[in-house]
């Protein structure tokens, strides 16, 4: 949601002022247009011409350009810009903003800005932590300015402490998360991802090849839009971004069969809006759980197996009439008839209809291939990466919410 934004950005005098060419690079790349304004002490870490190459603009460090008396309007960039983002931020520039220190033109510029502000902090971990800085940042964010907080290390005394400017995608994702689109406000979505694992011994269980990658994307992109999200994920190897872990409107729980997945899943689904259930679920378990691990002994070996809760037919009993349940049917045959089946079966708005005859498209790639099934007909999807995939599904569910 960058594209056509008009960013400021300022850097000051720290050694991860090199990092300010990865933000400049990504914030270009989703559509935004970059004006740096630097500080004396920054351009001692970086050149102006590295910067103005990757922005396309003349670097602004002074308040005045040339000995003609052509100046530089902090005036008219606080106007221009939809947000003013500082990184690196030093803890004398912290010192100078939370006291209006004017003595630069990035200070002045920040003074005169109207738009919102993001601050990335940088410096050394004690001086992170000391009371003094501490206070101005109170202070900053009593203005209502977004901080981008530091990642952790240790302090002299041996104690962790925050300090070492979080990364460039990091930074530029909280800018594109302030921005996006944001209709699930208020909202909050139920979502289950990854396989369930069924115990046999202490070493042995009943699972599928389920990543968890596109629940996990949807998670993802509905706190995107606003959501207050309940992730309820099995042992997936999917990860969620560094934002998105950061971000307190995705709550993760994680579980490891399907009973625990069922319980977790009926109680929170009593207080949400909506309930995605993208979960790989086995739909058996074995009877007995070996409480040591069974030996190789004769031909063969017999396990006994009973069905598991069904967690869509359990949650579409309870479904009132101001909810909105997703399925996802994973078919390798008669797709569309086994798809319309589950939809009216268990009482689902929606189904997404996947194929494993869509080689790459399923367990544990980075790519799907979707048809959305609904009382209203089918939308067939060309092939796209999941991430993308989830904003089409979040789109159909945006418009039923």
């Amino acid at each position: 949601m960058l594209k056509g934004k008009k960013i400021v950005l300022g850097i000051t005098g720290s050694i991860a002022a090199y990092k300010s060419c990865l933000i400049i690079r990504e914030l270009v790349k989703r559509g935004a247009e970059v004006q740096v304004v630097i500080t004396p002490a920054g351009k001692e870490f970086i050149t102006p011409i590295t910067l103005s190459a990757l922005t396309q603009k003349p670097v602004i460090s002074d308040f005045f350009s040339q000995r003609d008396g052509t100046w530089h309007s902090h005036v008219a960039l606080g106007l221009w810009a939809d947000a003013m983002l500082i990184a690196p931020c030093t803890a004398s520039t912290l010192g100078k903003m939370a006291n209006g220190v004017a003595d630069n033109m990035l200070i002045t510029t920040y003074l005169s800005m109207k738009a919102p502000v993001f601050i990335a902090p940088a410096m050394d971990l004690d001086m992170y932590a000391h009371p003094v800085t501490q206070q101005n940042i109170d202070r900053l964010r009593s203005f209502g300015h977004h901080f981008i907080e530091p990642q952790s290390g240790f302090l002299a005394s041996g104690l962790e402490g925050k300090g070492r400017m979080e990364e460039p995608e990091v930074i530029v994702a909280t800018l594109d998360n302030f921005f996006e689109q944001k209709d699930l406000a208020g909202k909050r979505v139920m979502i289950t991802a990854g396989p369930t694992y069924e115990k046999i011994d202490p070493v042995r269980f009943i699972g599928n090849y389920s990543s968890g990658k596109m629940g996990f994307a949807l998670a993802e992109e509905c706190a995107r839009r606003g959501a207050e999200v309940t992730l309820i994920a099995g042992p997936a190897s999917a990860h969620l971004s560094s934002s998105s872990a950061a971000n307190g409107q995705l709550r993760r729980i994680d579980v490891e069969s399907c009973q625990q997945m069922y319980e977790v899943a009926v109680e929170t689904f009593r207080k949400v809006d909506a309930a995605i259930l993208c979960a790989a679920v086995a739909d058996f378990r074995p009877v007995e759980v070996a409480d040591r691990k069974i030996k190789r002994v004769g031909d063969e070996l017999t396990i006994r197996l009973v069905p598991n809760p069904d967690i869509a037919a359990a949650i579409g009993k309870m479904k009132c009439d101001n909810q909105v349940l997703v399925g996802f049917a994973l078919e390798t045959d008669d797709e569309q008839q086994n798809a319309i089946h589950k939809l009216e079966k268990k009482k689902l708005d929606f189904i997404v209809l996947n194929s494993l005859r869509n080689k790459g498209t399923c367990f544990q790639s980075d790519e799907n291939q979707i048809s959305i099934i609904s009382c209203d007909g089918q939308k067939d999807y060309d092939r796209k990466p999941k991430t993308e995939v989830a904003r089409d599904i979040i789109d159909e569910l945006s418009r039923r919410l």
